[in-house]
């Protein structure tokens, strides 16, 4: 029988795969901020492993987003540009536009208790890191209490990114924000219980735009 157009064996990744999830959680911790080098060599010297996975790890983040790759540059952690945040900002919007909807419309008993569990684990956070790990946390609810599994596969393609977008802001001001962050997402919560879609919508809005404006805004001169 002729083989020809079957597939060919699987090659085994783990290691590579286990290494990216190592350097990203370095990114989450604050390891590495934005705009950080990452060598190959003192990756590969650090983790025990040869720089072939370490290589691969990267290709696979940079399909992420959370790091880029340049020739004169070698690879860095990604520095959100102006247009990289309003491009995040839109796709991101008009998600969480369809959830809501959804969530509003069809939303059982169960999934509003488990919006509101995410939103209670924030008021235990431990760090400005380990909030926004929560607040992230708290979106991946929302998206799975709107029961489409295309709208949560389109949420995880930038879910790094937008971590690294509330990373971003972080690293920009953090006055007020572990008390302001449960605060805002226990309201989410409760308009979304009210299914009032339009205030959710805006509420919704309200809240991407707090971040967005800590971004964007001009630093202060020193």
């Amino acid at each position: 029988m002729d083989e020809t157009g079957k597939v060919s064996p699987a090659r085994r990744r783990g290691l590579a795969d286990e290494v990216a999830d190592r350097i990203r959680e370095a990114i989450f911790n604050g390891g590495y901020a934005p705009g950080a080098q990452l060598r190959e060599v003192e990756l590969s010297g650090v983790m025990d492993v040869s720089r072939g996975p370490v290589r691969e790890a990267l290709r696979i983040l940079e399909r992420e987003g959370l790091v880029r790759c340049a020739w004169h540059r070698g690879t860095v952690v990604t520095t959100l540009s102006a247009e990289d945040v309003a491009e995040l900002e839109s796709l991101r919007g008009a998600l969480e536009r369809l959830a809501v909807e959804r969530i509003t419309a069809h939303a059982s008993e169960e999934d509003l208790a488990s919006l509101e569990k995410a939103a209670g684990l924030m008021e235990r956070a431990r760090d400005e890191h380990d909030m926004v790990r929560l607040d992230i946390g708290f979106h991946d609810a929302v998206f799975a209490a709107a029961g489409h599994l295309r709208l949560a596969e389109a949420w995880e393609a930038i879910r790094c990114q937008v971590h690294l977008f509330l990373l971003t802001r972080i690293g920009r001001s953090t006055q007020g924000y572990l008390g302001r962050v449960p605060r805002e997402h226990r309201e989410l919560v409760a308009v979304l219980r009210s299914r009032d879609l339009q205030a959710a919508l805006d509420l919704f809005a309200a809240h991407r735009r707090v971040a967005v404006d800590v971004v964007s805004a001009e630093p202060a001169p020193s």
